[in-house]
């Protein structure tokens, strides 16, 4: 039994934690973008960036049926492509990432996607984040994608310390989560931020990770009435 106060448990003990409360509770974790080959998988990660993977999947289903392969993309101009984008966040940047990826894609990788982070962030509107999303979701490299959520999460929890950029709280997620997870390990912390650990008002009553949780045992436990 683990005990309710929490303050002298080691980090490498709360990681065990909650690996292990996650493997059992969401043994299938994956992306809800969707997505059938690594080019739509692309594609809508770039159109994700501050913006609902829900909105990206109601879109992409019509940019997949008028461009269905990176070459058809490649061949596209702005104004042919801006009208599938519009309702995304930052349309005008997005359609010119879409269209600028695609003909990279075809001009220096032979029409293929690249599967390393390097190759993939010289891609346009591509960066670290999309970069290991992409190859931890298609390839299952062991990179760590942190965005809004998994900074949040981990940092509550306190699976980062003093972590005060996406890499640097990268960087301390892969010192403790063992290779052969890291790429499930980035699903469990996205959607539990998404659906428990939420930026407002989180759900720490519904949260199986309370016990370990130093944001609930030093915050919301101390001033519960």
């Amino acid at each position: 039994m683990l005990p309710e106060q929490n303050f002298f448990m080691t980090r490498n003990e709360r990681f065990q934690f909650c690996i292990a409360y996650f493997e059992e509770n969401f043994p299938i974790a994956e992306t809800e973008l969707i997505y059938d080959d690594p080019y739509e998988l692309l594609v809508a990660v770039i159109l994700s960036a501050q913006c609902t993977d829900k909105r990206v999947n109601i879109t992409t289903p019509a940019i997949f049926q008028k461009y269905p392969t990176i070459e058809k993309l490649s061949q596209a101009t702005f104004d042919e492509l801006f009208p599938y984008v519009k309702s995304i966040s930052y349309p005008n940047n997005k359609t010119k990432h879409l269209i600028g990826m695609a003909k990279m894609v075809m001009s220096d990788f032979d029409g293929k996607i690249p599967m390393t982070v390097e190759e993939l962030m010289k891609l346009p509107g591509v960066g670290r984040k999309t970069a290991n999303v992409i190859t931890s979701v298609i390839d299952k490299q062991p990179n760590m994608a942190v965005d809004t959520h998994v900074f949040r999460v981990a940092a509550r929890i306190g699976l980062t310390v003093n972590a005060k950029t996406p890499l640097a709280t990268e960087k301390q997620l892969l010192q403790f989560i063992p290779t052969e997870l890291v790429h499930k390990a980035h699903h469990w912390l996205i959607l539990h931020g998404r659906y428990i650990c939420v930026a407002r008002n989180p759900k720490c009553d519904e949260c199986g990770l309370k016990p370990v949780c130093k944001y609930y045992n030093q915050i919301v436990k101390v001033n519960k009435p």
